[in-house]
């Protein structure tokens, strides 16, 4: 993807090399950015990674923001929620207060609230056990990094068990609230009774080891410096670096409320906000998702802020208290409709998620899937998108919104395309191996036999992988074990025998190790040695309801798409090998182990496979 900027300053020219190559911002190429006065440039540079992550997705949940009490043993100088016991104004919710305010429909509630000096343990672990009974499909992300260290020296836990329990009462993930900056100059002044920058990240270290993903956010806009927003967008790039348990970054502006600290009516300027939106993407280049938290920032700031690198606009927030207690003047919540027009009116597509972000629901048109792992850039590094729009999404779930008619076209699983052949038109595009694959992989500490009745852990992410690894257990080597899905999050792989990854996380793990195991596996070779085939792991297939002319248009854009990237492999993904750690020599070879084309040995393999599956399918019914 070239894109061209007339630099104003001068300065970001060598930062914009960077980032096209794919290459780590320093801090102090972070100081030149917050510095600069070229915003608009600034906008652009985060626009083009924000595009090469997430497509022309932004992201949304239906949630309901819960705040079980406004009663907080703590008195932080910028707070203009918490109240003592007693006071006017203070509350305490019941489990069946908080059960009210949900309905089938949410996604997500989010729960954070007042550190409680009287509520026992399994106060907190009934909440979470009875909004999972009443409402089993709803996310349950819970409890500040703040409130989780309350609770470990209120109930005398260590850390590690109070996630655990939360974990199994029904929490998913945990909130980014309470990091605030990560300097201890700050800390003292506004909020010295909170934890500081190595507990904030210690907790959520501890959380990602246990497979609880969690958010991380800064309190910006008030007494901090530049320096120390940069402190703390390393400390986080660091903790990500080690653990990949992030899913999104939010940065919060400080609402001055009645505090002291700031004038009532002094925000931060859209300019500062935007600013902050795009350093964010820029120096945080392992983390997925950057959120435009509509609800401190307006709706308007939000809306220009998704073309300046945040893809996520979080959600509908009913509830929401503790930002409007100190002075935010956005709605008290946003209806889903609002939402909607929004990011359509920033040229984006709505993605309706749940809280990991896989898509539920498109409210767009013209969309083509895409497989967000490097095997699938050659298609779409120069890919011209005219009137189409682009939707990374893993390949399960690709499957999942062709079926409900969402996508246009894309580069299905196989075994989707063969489950749907009576809506889908194959084009003579795939992704198929020759001898390998080197990005799906068992991961194992047993032979093939001796998996029989073994518990292996399969991503969420995999339609075709999965069902191979079946075939290959239970027709080559006439094997049964326990697949356990895994959600796409972190994941704590020491529960299974085995683990099945694919894509970019399957070659990162192929260079590094998966700690715990032993003898890795590449699914493509064992299926060649058997059947001495290629393996055909994703076609290109438009839905049977798109007219020609569009069909024809969309044929012409892949050829010319693949052509392009066919002539120099070295170039193409640069960026995208760099943040899997890969280097370029081991891009190209990678990418040259596959063959993009639909020639007569990958539609044998095709019928072959598909037969396979039929008799499997004979022997589950059986």
């Amino acid at each position: 993807m070239n894109i061209e900027i007339h630099f104003r300053d001068t300065r970001l020219q060598p930062i914009w090399k960077k980032v096209q190559a794919g290459e780590r911002l320093s801090f102090d190429d972070g100081k030149v950015l917050f510095q600069t006065p070229d915003v608009l440039s600034l906008g652009k540079m985060a626009h083009f990674v924000q595009k090469n992550r997430s497509g022309d997705a932004v992201y949304f949940v239906l949630n309901q923001k819960i705040e079980p009490t406004n009663i907080c043993v703590l008195s932080c100088k910028f707070c203009n929620f918490a109240v003592r016991q007693g006071d006017p104004g203070a509350y305490e919710m019941t489990i069946a207060e908080m059960l009210a305010k949900l309905t089938p429909e949410i996604q997500e509630v989010h729960m954070t609230g007042g550190l409680h000096p009287d509520w026992k343990w399994e106060y907190y672990l009934d909440m979470m056990r009875q909004i999972r009974t009443n409402f089993p499909n709803l996310d349950i992300k819970a409890f500040t990094a703040v409130e989780i260290d309350f609770f470990h020296k209120k109930f005398k836990l260590p850390i590690e068990e109070v996630l655990r329990q939360l974990k199994e009462a029904g929490m998913r993930t945990l909130p980014g609230g309470g990091a605030e900056v990560f300097s201890e100059r700050v800390r003292q002044e506004l909020f010295h009774q909170k934890i500081g920058a190595q507990r904030w990240l210690d907790i959520h270290r501890i959380a990602h080891k246990l497979g609880i993903a969690s958010n991380a956010t800064i309190l910006y806009g008030h007494i901090e410096t530049i320096e120390e927003r940069l402190e703390h967008l390393m400390k986080l790039r660091e903790l990500q670096d080690e653990t990949g348990g992030f899913l999104s970054f939010i940065p919060l502006a400080f609402q001055p409320g009645d505090t002291g600290i700031k004038p009532r009516d002094q925000f931060t300027s859209a300019i500062d906000d935007l600013k902050m939106i795009a350093v964010s993407r820029l120096m945080l280049d392992n983390f997925p998702h950057i959120k435009a938290y509509w609800v401190m920032l307006t709706e308007e700031v939000a809306s220009v802020a998704l073309n300046f690198g945040a893809d996520d606009m979080d959600g509908t927030v009913g509830g929401e208290r503790i930002a409007h207690d100190a002075g935010a003047i956005s709605p008290s919540s946003m209806a889903k409709d609002q939402l909607i027009k929004i990011i359509r009116d920033a040229g984006k597509i709505p993605v309706e998620r749940d809280i990991y972000y896989n898509p539920i629901k498109l409210h767009a048109d013209h969309v083509i899937g895409k497989i967000p792992y490097l095997n699938s850039v050659p298609f779409y590094e120069n890919m011209e998108r005219r009137q189409f729009k682009i939707l990374p999404v893993s390949p399960r779930r690709m499957g999942v919104l062709s079926a409900k008619g969402m996508l246009d076209a894309g580069l299905f699983s196989a075994v989707n395309f063969i489950q749907q052949k009576d809506r889908l038109d194959p084009l003579d595009f795939c992704i198929a191996t020759r001898d390998q694959v080197k990005s799906v992989l068992l991961f194992s500490n047993h032979g093939w036999q001796d998996l029989k009745g073994k518990t292996i852990g399969i991503t969420d992410d995999t339609a075709t992988s999965v069902m191979l690894l079946k075939v290959l257990l239970e027709k080559r080597y006439g094997v049964q074990a326990v697949f356990k899905r895994m959600h796409s999050g972190v994941n704590n792989y020491t529960e299974f025998d085995a683990v099945l990854l694919i894509g970019d996380e399957a070659l990162r793990s192929r260079k590094t190790g998966l700690a715990g195991f032993e003898i890795v596996y590449d699914l493509a070779t064992e299926w060649y040695e058997w059947k001495k085939l290629p393996f055909v792991f994703a076609l290109w297939a438009v839905q049977k309801s798109m007219p020609a002319q569009q069909r024809d248009e969309l044929l012409g854009i892949i050829q010319q798409s693949l052509a392009s990237a066919e002539e120099d492999y070295a170039s193409v993904g640069q960026s995208h090998a760099k943040r899997i750690n890969l280097t370029i020599d081991e891009s190209v070879e990678y990418l040259e182990g596959f063959n993009f084309r639909v020639g007569e040995r990958e539609r044998i393999s095709i019928e072959l496979f598909q037969g396979l599956l039929q008799e499997l399918e004979s022997i589950e019914r059986v």
